[in-house]
């Protein structure tokens, strides 16, 4: 039974009144699985001690990685607690646990059979372990590992430097000032080097009876992530263009042909088109005349190269008319493609993280010397000497795909800007994330550029 549109209007507004209600659980839940993964890292890693420059016995480009890992989860953190803490000015959340039926956090208490005040323990004890994790990577003292920005919603008591209670009122303490972006680790009072006892935590782990069923575990699930993330972007690359390629025969192809011939549509759809027509029927009458001059046709009366020009200019005026047809068709079938491309982000945001934590475990597993070649290939192509030639060519293959005219000025105007601005933000980029996540690969980037 078919609904009508004001139906499907207050459908579609309950949903989005389902979904703000969700934020405070869906933000929680974030957070709370981005401080798993950190605590995960120091379990797995550091001997359950904080990621820093001297913990564990890794190289450098290995602690980039693992604090550039927890750089963005700090940051997931951050932002998701902002959101929960927002969320419960509009939304008071005991009586979002007490009324909740549905959502993110909703569905998992049902399905474990927890109660109301069960629930709230869970919410309670999930922003504890919060406060833990992140007490770690926070300055007490001197320095932190990674700097907390002072507008997180993450205020520490000046007198313990224990987290305070999270509340929409609280304002940063001024002491958080102090951790401005320092790449420094605390230092433990220990009796034995933090190497060694790295060393020793390992050995230890490497004796533990499970520790083969660990190792086979991660590799399963980096096999995994990698089978996903692989049939995804093929996903993302095939169904598009197969998309692009039905629509364009069997959908949109019928019916620009029907209207075209209906309304006996003009040959031409741009004056770019018709000039390269006249063109290329001006050099086939050339053509004929230099054969004849030379020998190698018999000479034609005015009657009969009158006839070939007429036959030339019919098979120029349709191969133009199917070139006009085929652009229209091209307009409508990348929407349609476009539309599928955004439904498959819609509905797989799960393998869209799963893509992303691929595509950075392939980048961060890179060499630097392999970082450097890439962002030079990328810089050169793009935004270097010769990318000009390369965006005139894209710019004027988009245009005659779509059918539109090669406005020349345009060209140049984008030319002299878009790659400009690409190096300033691709410059910015390198200076403020890669710097901190990778060094060395920025060290040896300018070594190689120079």
């Amino acid at each position: 039974m078919n609904t009508s549109p004001w139906n499907r209007f207050v459908k579609y507004l309950y949903s989005a009144r389902q979904w703000y209600r969700e934020t405070p659980e869906r933000a929680l839940e974030q957070a709370y699985e981005a401080a798993l993964a950190i605590k995960a890292i120091e379990d797995e890693h550091f001997g359950s001690q904080p990621i820093g420059d001297r913990a564990g016995d890794y190289g450098h480009s290995t602690l980039s990685y693992f604090k550039s890992d927890l750089q963005k989860y700090l940051k997931i953190i951050q932002t998701r607690m902002v959101e929960f803490n927002a969320s419960r000015s509009f939304l008071e959340l005991p009586e979002r646990v007490s009324a909740q039926s549905k959502g993110v956090l909703g569905d998992r208490y049902q399905k474990s059979g927890t109660n109301t005040k069960d629930r709230a323990s869970l919410v309670f004890e999930k922003l504890e372990f919060i406060d833990t994790v992140i007490t770690r990577y926070i300055n007490r003292k001197s320095t932190a590992i990674v700097p907390i920005s002072s507008g997180a919603n993450i205020p520490i008591n000046s007198k313990n430097g224990s987290p305070q209670p999270y509340q929409n009122n609280a304002s940063p303490n001024s002491n958080q000032s102090e951790a401005d972006g320092v790449d420094t680790y605390i230092d433990e009072v220990s009796l034995l080097p933090r190497s060694l006892l790295g060393t020793l935590n390992r050995i230890t782990k490497e004796l533990d009876p499970s520790a083969e069923k660990e190792v086979v575990k991660n590799f399963r699930n980096s096999k995994i992530k990698t089978v996903i993330s692989l049939r995804f972007i093929l996903l993302l690359i095939l169904v598009p263009l197969l998309t692009n390629q039905l629509a364009k025969n069997f959908i949109v192809g019928p019916i620009v042909d029907r209207v075209r011939i209906n309304n006996n549509a003009p040959i031409f759809i741009n004056i770019d088109l018709e000039e390269e027509a006249f063109k290329q029927l001006e050099k086939f009458e050339q053509h004929l005349k230099f054969q004849t001059l030379i020998g190698q046709a018999p000479a034609i009366s005015p009657e009969e190269k009158k006839k070939k020009i007429e036959q030339k200019a019919l098979e120029i005026a349709e191969e133009y008319r199917g070139e006009s047809s085929s652009a229209i068709k091209n307009v409508f079938a990348d929407l349609i493609s476009c539309a599928a491309f955004v439904i498959i982000l819609i509905s797989n945001k799960r393998e869209i993280e799963v893509v992303k934590s691929f595509m950075d475990d392939v980048v961060y597993g890179l060499s630097d010397s392999a970082k450097a070649f890439v962002i030079i290939l990328f810089t050169d192509v793009f935004v270097g000497f010769h990318s000009p030639h390369g965006w005139e060519i894209i710019l004027e293959g988009v245009s005659r795909h779509f059918g539109l005219p090669e406005n020349r000025q345009f060209i140049f105007l984008f030319i002299a800007t878009f790659p400009v601005i690409l190096d300033t933000v691709f410059k910015y980029w390198i200076f403020r994330y890669l710097n901190r996540s990778s060094p060395s690969a920025v060290a040896t980037y300018k070594n190689m550029n120079e």
